[in-house]
Parts: C-alpha cells; structure tokens; sequence
C-alpha cells in the first residue's frame, strides 16, 4: 500500500492508524532532506523498529530516491516473507504513480511487488489552499531537490486524482473541503476525515488499477466530470472542435490558466498539424504539454475547470476569445514557429 501526501502531519496519522489496524504488517518510511542530499528510510512493525538507515543521495530528488532505495527496500521486504503486507510511507510529495510506471515497466520487481491500493492523506483545514491555492512546495520547506519548482496544488490535486482512498486527517476543515476532494476523486473513491475510518483490511485486499486509473487522471485519454458538483463548487466543462489562436493564448494564458480553481483538458494549434496538447492546471499553475499523435479524426479543445464559490464570469468568454475564429485558419499555413517552442518543441517535428 502507498501513502502519499504534501504534509508530513496528515502522512504519519495515517500510517500509524493502518499499523495499528495491521499487526502483521511492515512500515517503511522515507523521508528525503534537499538540503543535505540524504534520504532516511526508517522499517517498523508492531515489534517496534527493525531498521534505519541514512542513505547519501547523488542527486536529492524523488526519481533517484525511488529508484536508489524506496522501490530496492520494498523489494526486498517483500522477499523476505515475514510480514503480510507493506505500508510504504512515500516522502512528502512524491507522487506514487511513478513508483506504479516502475513496476509495469519492470518485470522483476513486479514478480514480487503489486501495489493494493494509493491513499492520498490530507490535513483537513488546509484542503482548499492546498487545492486551490498558488503556495510551491519550497516555500513550505516540502520540496524534494533544489531546483523542485512544482506547486503544492498540482501534486495534491494529481494525488486525489490517483487515489483509491483520500483521508483528511483533523476533519473535513472548512464547508465544501470535502465537496471539492469529491469533486475531483474517482466516482467510487471513498473520502474520510478520520484515518481510523479506513478500512486497511479492504485496502489491502484491493489490487490498484493503474491503467483503470489512467483513463481518469491522463488528460489525452479522456476528461471526466461529467457528473454535477456539490453545492457550493463550480465547474465549467468548455469545449470546442477549432484550436487556439497562440498568439492570444500565449498573451493571455493566464486568464484560463490562473486563478484558484484546477482545470485539465487537451487543445490544439493550428501549427502543430494532428498534435492534442495536454493543460493540467491548480491553483494558478499551468503545465502544457507534448504528448503524441492524436489518433482520431477531429482534433477537440477541452477544458474541465472546477472551484469553489461562484464560477468567475469571464472564463467563457475568455475562452471563446482565445480560440481560432472564422478566417484566420490561412495565417498559420506553413508557419516555421508559433511562439510554443520553448514548452511544446518546434512546429516541424509536429508537421
């Protein structure tokens, strides 16, 4: 089982609850300092603690963590036959989707890991800064290497995305914290605000559906919510079969991409012939990106935005504004760059 989350508080509640409730299970936990270049992996069971170790790091970041000690460790724990089950308590914003690409990809560790089931641990009262809000890990000291610029948003967002359980230690915080994890969990996800309303014997009996789970977090293979929101959130589900014009999309990005709400979607550009483009957005941080061909026939630019409140009132007409109009089509013909170069590659590796 992995534990994910972008404070260390919610993390060591929710590990101790599922130890406590797994006598006969193995905890390993990591914790990664940028600073000193370490990672500390500390291994207990209901015994108390079998081992733990300071490993120096070449380069402090989540990549060389799982792949230099937290995927080697679970391995070997697991080889060692003596406990029913592992609680991996991942270090503070590493996301564990990376951890489940390794064991597809991997047939030898896969032979003796599988991963049960991904539990996103929350702090309650801080849901929807979290969420929502424009703080990066670093400036909360929760950043996993120097150079780690990544918002506190978009990793607590992708992890309610991934979960198969989503638990807000503290309680549910503020009205409609619960409303909007809901709103952004899979359908069948159960959302607590106790870790001790988890159920870790259901937990550890499920097999976590990496590909299952895909298909709602990876924007190119579909957008969901198609479902209606709690009272009090919003959602705008804006689509369009033409692409953006990037000259007014690149000026005025951060009129769809700011502000404290997560939106996700694909779009196009006229340049970029058969290319859909990811947007994956929180809390006024925006990735774009590459990903491949678009196989079907009509390129389409959809974005699913949600927040909390009222919907702010120019987002569609924003919207309406930044896509290609009627004539314009004739002006990107054959154009070498459209100004995306620096985020998506140049136009010719597209054409």
């Amino acid at each position: 089982m992995l534990l994910a989350g972008v404070a260390p508080e919610p993390l060591t509640a929710t590990t101790l609850a599922l130890q406590l409730d797994l006598p006969d299970a193995v905890v390993v936990r990591h914790h990664i300092d940028p600073e000193a270049g370490t990672l500390e992996r500390v291994v207990s069971d209901a015994t108390g603690l079998v081992e733990r170790h300071l490993v120096e790091l070449a380069h402090a970041c989540v990549s060389c963590a799982l792949r230099e000690d937290v995927l080697p460790t679970l391995h070997r724990l697991a080889g060692e036959g003596r406990w029913s089950a592992i609680v991996a308590h991942l270090p503070v914003s590493a996301e564990p989707g990376q951890i489940c690409e390794v064991l597809l990809r991997d047939p030898r560790l896969a032979r003796r890991l599988r991963v049960a089931s991904v539990v996103t641990a929350l702090t309650g009262p801080r849901v929807v800064p979290d969420l929502l809000g424009d703080d990066v890990l670093a400036e909360r000291g929760l950043h996993t290497a120097h150079d780690d610029e990544r918002g506190v948003a978009e990793v607590a967002c992708s992890m309610v995305e991934y979960a198969d359980a989503v638990v807000l230690c503290d309680g549910e915080g503020p009205e409609q914290a619960a409303g909007l994890v809901r709103a952004l969990a899979r359908p069948e996800v159960p959302v607590v605000t106790d870790p001790t309303l988890l159920d870790a014997g259901l937990l550890v009996g499920h097999l976590h559906d990496h590909e299952a789970t895909g298909c709602w977090t990876r924007t190119l293979t579909t957008v969901p919510h198609d479902d209606p929101v709690a009272t009090g959130l919003w959602r705008l589900d804006l689509r369009s079969e033409r692409p953006f014009h990037p000259g007014r999309l690149l000026d005025d990005l951060e009129v769809l991409g700011g502000g404290p709400h997560r939106s996700r979607g694909t779009f196009h550009l006229p340049a970029r012939t058969g290319q859909l483009l990811e947007w994956d957005g929180a809390g006024g941080q925006l990735s774009i990106g590459r990903e491949g061909p678009y196989l079907r026939r009509t390129l389409r630019t959809r974005l699913v935005m949600t927040g909390l409140g009222e919907a702010p009132g120019h987002l569609v007409d924003a919207f309406e504004r930044l896509l290609l109009q009627p004539g314009e089509e004739s002006g990107f013909r054959g154009v070498a760059e459209d100004g995306f170069e620096p985020w998506l590659g140049p136009t010719r590796a597209v054409a």
